[in-house]
């Protein structure tokens, strides 16, 4: 499917410049709070290490300490591997309340030997339905791979090993609105969910399997100089956009690896797609 492109090119970063300040390396004792799931969410090796488990009783989950409101949040994950069927890996930015906002990331787990699918929404004002999903080029159970949110007033990136595979900008000045006046906690969790996740709910949890374990590390959360969105001077602006090379990546992973784009659904939308999928992409 990608065979034009070779492997060391894929794993090549992409280079977006930015104003971020207040890098902080993760320790998760210190960053988080095991909130569900009892004995199934585990950190160890002094700190560096966590683990989330699902059984047939329960699934688990963590938060952050700390909320955030722009910025970057880095994280390694290596996900449930083998019969992952059923199983969904949530990974999230979210406030709280009917109108909370939400950056989305999940890993729809699938029957041994055929690959994830990563969800990704954009939830604002409470309004979400910004589905886009994609195959990966890579195994994500095989080893750590680094998920990030870039969430600026101007736009989101979601990125995989820092390759981006989306771009919601903010699209206010045509009505639509955009996450950036609540704070977020960054979430986590691994839970059940064969009603819907794999083929439509086709294909059960496999419980035989289980305990299924997804494991995390090197988190880091770097936080933007200002909260406002008036600080940034309109060259800034440009700055913190993809360079060329990152829109290639991105056109990349669009061409290839998209297998859902909410924006090109005309049956979900028969009066017109939302207003944010008619502006330029870039």
């Amino acid at each position: 499917m990608a065979s034009s492109i070779s492997i060391h090119s894929m794993l090549i970063g992409v280079v977006i410049i930015s104003s971020l300040i207040a890098t902080c390396s993760a320790n998760f004792y210190q960053d988080f709070d095991l909130t569900w799931g009892d004995h199934r969410a585990k950190i160890f090796n002094g700190g560096q290490l966590l683990s989330l488990s699902l059984d047939k009783v329960s699934g688990s989950g963590f938060q952050s300490k700390k909320e955030y409101l722009f910025g970057r949040i880095d994280m390694q994950l290596k996900l449930v591997a083998g019969n992952s069927a059923g199983t969904v890996t949530a990974y999230y930015l979210s406030s709280q309340g009917p109108t909370h906002d939400e950056i989305d990331f999940e890993f729809l787990g699938n029957v041994s030997g055929d690959p994830y699918i990563l969800h990704t929404n954009v939830f604002s004002q409470g309004k979400g339905n910004r589905e886009q999903q994609f195959y990966l080029w890579f195994d994500p159970t095989k080893n750590f791979h680094t998920y990030s949110i870039i969430w600026k007033p101007q736009h989101i990136i979601f990125l995989v090993d820092n390759i981006p595979i989306r771009m919601f900008k903010n699209a206010e000045s045509v009505g639509v609105p955009f996450p950036k006046n609540q704070p977020m906690r960054i979430y986590s969790s691994l839970w059940n969910a064969d009603d819907w996740a794999t083929r439509g709910g086709l294909v059960k949890t496999d419980w035989s399997k289980a305990p299924f374990t997804a494991y995390y590390r090197n988190f880091k959360a770097t936080e933007l100089s200002s909260v406002s969105s008036n600080s940034f001077s309109d060259s800034a602006l440009q700055n913190n956009e993809l360079d060329a090379y990152g829109r290639r990546r991105l056109r990349w992973v669009q061409k290839y690896f998209m297998i859902y784009n909410y924006c090109n659904d005309l049956k979900r939308f028969p009066q017109g797609i939302p207003a944010e999928c008619r502006r330029s992409r870039f």
